[in-house]
């Protein structure tokens, strides 16, 4: 059995295992880390507890005794057997999730271990395909297409739908890919869209009759055979494609346009974390109403906080949401001057040129990133009603020359929720885990471990009695906080939108 390589030092970003990937079996056991990591994170906060022996947890189906080193991104697993510690590979973790997952909940997945086996797989090939690949010069974009552990409480983070990587790859944010669109061309009676689109039209052009209409090749090739009939009959045409090249952001379905400043969000038919990346009907209806609740929310706020709006959607409506493309505004027009945006994701996974590789001052810096995050959410949803999904992947940090944060940009209306609609308690759990579990607490805890000695979390605090809201202080004496439960989201064949938690130890109360 290979061995699992150990954790960088601290300070050192988890990413830089993948700089330059070993052959063989190193290849294949860095692999088994990054894909063990979300993995081990969902068994032990959703189906173990902890017991007295550190790093120690008894999973709660069998009894058995499960061992990790680390904590933030648990490594090296190893199972009490016959009264010595076994080391589990990746495989043998998959298996053993299983068993635990059939006993806890009496039911059976036939999808979900694929899905996590798949996540490995997709991480070997991604970094087979950065060792021969050069990281991007732009430091936005290499913050958004770094992420190879990505979501670091999901079972199956970078499983790319069971498919040959040779599919998916050449669009793969992780390899640093860049690739033109297709264009197509809609009849004009064929046409669904609402919003403003016109920044599509400037891609290409389209013939007398027809509208255009860019295309993500990976899914068109996905359903490109149910299309047949419409290329045969005249309602769709293609135009080759564009000129200019776009890239996938973390998203992967987001593709960023650098050159008119664009980012362009498709379906795509593959399962990607919990749901099919398809753009919803009922998603694409509702895009108006609760991006222009945002929008309004943002021009009340003071600060520099801004929003990336979605401003309308063009499919074809025999195709309605395969087909889809919304068109969401592009960075110039809110960047402040001489700011360079990064995404928060990144920012927690590592890369190279990170602000956090340098920061003379941890607390300095930490103060600075508080002020920009936390008052537009808290303030959007107190006074506008609006609940902004304020996670990693959906919020960007700009710094200055520095690597100081000096702003806070946040995007994607299909996750956000409005009060009106979901109600005050639902939306503030909703709040909290976004915001302070999943967001807050991988920055403060990625600080934690870079910088022995400093604890990130008093600033935490300062920043959320400063923008109070009537729960804050609930909030901040609560033993426990909501923490997603994305394994048993899966295993139990949950909604993909669905949120359901377990309560995880409150860093925020002062014991």
């Amino acid at each position: 059995m290979p061995p699992v390589p150990p954790e960088p030092s601290v300070g050192a970003p988890l990413a830089s295992l993948a700089t330059s990937p070993p052959p063989g079996d190193e290849l294949g056991a860095a692999a088994d880390a990054y894909a063990a990591a979300p993995l081990l994170n969902c068994l032990l906060r959703e189906a173990a507890e902890p017991t007295d022996e550190p790093g120690v947890h008894r999973l709660l189906a069998s009894g058995r005794l499960l061992r990790v080193r680390g904590a933030r991104r648990p490594r090296e697993p190893a199972l009490r057997t016959a009264g010595v510690w076994r080391p589990l590979t990746h495989t043998e973790l998959v298996k053993l999730v299983t068993e635990e997952l059939r006993r806890l909940t009496g039911r059976t997945n036939s999808e979900l271990p694929g899905e996590m086996l798949d996540s490995r797989a997709a991480v070997a090939a991604l970094l087979t395909a950065r060792a021969a690949a050069t990281p991007p010069e732009d430091l936005y974009q290499r913050s958004e297409q770094s992420l190879l552990t990505g979501h670091p409480h999901h079972p199956a983070p970078k499983a790319r739908g069971g498919g040959p990587a040779a599919a998916w790859l050449p669009y793969a944010p992780e390899a640093y890919t860049r690739f033109p669109l297709v264009l197509l061309g809609v009849r004009e009676d064929a046409v669904a869209e609402e919003g403003d689109t016109r920044a599509l039209d400037a891609l290409g052009t389209a013939p007398p009759g027809y509208r255009l209409l860019p295309a993500h090749p990976w899914q068109l090739g996905l359903v490109g055979p149910e299309l047949a009939a419409a290329f045969a009959d005249g309602r769709l045409v293609r135009l080759g494609r564009t000129d200019g090249e776009v890239w996938p952001t973390a998203a992967v379905r987001t593709l960023y346009a650098p050159g008119p400043d664009l980012f362009l969000k498709f379906s795509l038919d593959v399962r990607i974390t919990n749901d099919i990346r398809r753009l919803w009907r009922h998603d694409l209806r509702r895009l108006s109403r609760t991006d222009t609740a945002v929008t309004a929310a943002f021009a009340a706020l003071p600060g520099p906080a801004a929003w990336l709006g979605d401003r309308g959607y063009r499919t074809a409506d025999f195709a309605f949401e395969e087909l889809a493309v919304l068109v969401r505004e592009g960075l110039r027009g809110h960047l402040l001057p001489g700011a360079t945006p990064l995404l928060a994701a990144a920012l927690v996974e590592g890369f190279e040129g990170s602000p956090l590789d340098r920061p003379a001052d941890p607390a300095h810096w930490w103060e600075a990133y508080l002020r920009q995050v936390v008052p537009p959410v808290l303030e959007a949803f107190d006074r506008h009603g609006v609940v902004l999904e304020a996670h990693l992947q959906n919020a960007l940090l700009a710094v200055d020359g520095a690597g100081t944060p000096v702003q806070a940009l946040f995007r994607d209306a299909e996750g956000v929720k409005l009060l009106a609609e979901v109600g005050r308690p639902a939306g503030w759990e909703r709040l909290v885990y976004c915001l302070v579990v999943n967001h807050l607490g991988e920055v403060a805890e990625s600080l934690g471990e870079r910088f022995p000695g400093f604890d990130p979390w008093p600033p935490v605090r300062r920043a959320l009695r400063r923008h109070a809201v009537a729960e804050t202080e609930a909030l901040l004496d609560a033993p426990a906080l909501p923490g997603k439960t994305n394994l048993l989201l899966r295993w139990t064949g949950a909604d993909g939108a669905a949120a359901r938690y377990a309560p995880v130890p409150n860093p925020l109360r002062v014991r």
